[in-house]
């Protein structure tokens, strides 16, 4: 390729003394006074060099043009001399014109080599950018490989702290019920007139025992709800009569803590299995209880939502929830620090995943309710009766 690029200028410039010597032949053998009439022919040829050789094939081969046709075709015939002053004028012309047409030839051979060039570079821009686009491809195929490996590594890792939070919940949870039974089980068989403290031991061990009832109780649920097994025995129930009842099972463990509801606002039914929806209102008040200053009042509030759902809401006179616990309030073992300004957090952390769990399969929603002023108020709703559940 490179030997026929470097013999293309000679062999136009031959072509440039050749070609018009062959055109002029023919027409010499066509012979007649007809053959002046195909001079045009030259101009084309000086058009097709300028084309296909440049600028400087296209003027040699209109000089070559202008000699021989001078020379075969204008009287005095077989000299370069010029006896007609109108054949002058011709000559001129025509040397005027295959010089323009070369001229303007060779300029659209610069044009064509200009549009190839720009062809070429085109097509290797375009394989660039295809090679680019393969690489640019890769590099994402590799960064959304490495952002859903660093994303497994992260949820295992949240799995892991999770499980270490949940066996340091556990162990303490059970370590002072545990540990409390212990000692007043050993403090009844070992004590003088242990016979006259048995009662207070055996409340005692009961209390803690009934704890880690409680705790296991938590996990189970827990289980059940994060499998999606959670069975649900729906029946009419009165809201007044499971507000009363969750109410009279706090008071026996917070006898000195108030709770103001409307009974009148509760006498409403709702589709529910009685067991679970007090489970919800038992996790509530207690989490209440927990957090409210001694004294204050937990306000339990109940108002039909439209003609399909009706709310219950829980509020403490506590501190509040932390803006940073927020947005991982419902989540397992998270828990917030105690009320009456202990630092050391309290419970398992599984109340509120279980409440919502709970909530959410009878149809229902729960949240944190932020409009309420001072303390927490949390929110619940239920599907009146009726409406598929």
């Amino acid at each position: 390729m490179r030997a026929v690029s470097r013999a293309a200028p000679v062999l136009a410039l031959g072509a440039a003394l050749v070609g018009p010597a062959a055109l002029t032949v023919l027409l010499v053998e066509i012979g007649g006074p007809a053959k002046r009439d195909y001079v045009f022919l030259y101009l084309g040829l000086v058009g097709a060099l300028g084309v296909l050789g440049g600028l400087w094939p296209g003027l040699i081969g209109a000089a070559a043009s202008f000699l021989l046709l001078d020379y075969f075709f204008v009287p005095p015939f077989g000299t370069l001399t010029i006896a007609n002053e109108q054949d002058v004028v011709n000559l001129l012309a025509f040397a005027a014109t295959a010089g323009a047409v070369g001229l303007l030839g060779s300029q659209r051979r610069r044009a064509l080599l200009q549009a190839e060039a720009l062809a070429r570079d085109l097509r290797r821009t375009n394989s660039e950018l295809v090679r680019l686009n393969r690489e640019q491809a890769a590099a994402a195929q590799a960064a959304l490989r490495l952002a859903r490996s660093q994303e497994q590594v992260r949820a295992l890792q949240e799995v892991d702290r999770l499980r270490r939070e949940l066996l340091a919940n556990v162990s303490h949870e059970l370590r002072t019920p545990l540990g409390t039974i212990l000692a007043e089980s050993t403090a009844a068989l070992s004590e003088d007139g242990a016979a006259a403290d048995a009662g207070r031991r055996l409340a005692a061990i009961a209390g803690e025992a009934r704890r880690l009832r409680a705790l296991v109780d938590d996990m189970m649920d827990m289980a059940v709800i994060e499998a999606g097994t959670l069975e649900l025995r729906l029946e009419p129930i009165r809201l007044a009569d499971l507000v009363e009842a969750a109410v009279e099972r706090l008071q026996r463990t917070s006898p000195d803590r108030p709770v103001q509801w409307d009974e009148a606002a509760a006498e409403l039914d709702v589709l529910a299995d009685w067991g679970r929806l007090g489970q919800v209102l038992d996790n509530l008040l207690a989490n209440a209880d927990r957090f409210g200053p001694p004294g204050t009042p937990i306000e339990v509030g109940i108002r039909p939502e439209g003609r399909e759902l009706v709310e219950v809401r829980v509020r403490d006179h506590g501190p509040g929830v932390d803006h940073e616990l927020k947005p991982r309030l419902f989540e397992r073992f998270v828990r917030g620090p105690a009320g009456n300004g202990s630092v050391q957090p309290t419970g398992t952390g599984l109340g509120l995943a279980i409440v919502k769990g709970i909530v959410e399969a009878h149809g229902g929603s729960v949240a944190l309710d932020d409009s309420a002023g001072g303390g927490a108020s949390f929110r619940f709703t239920l599907p009146l009766p009726g409406l598929p559940q």
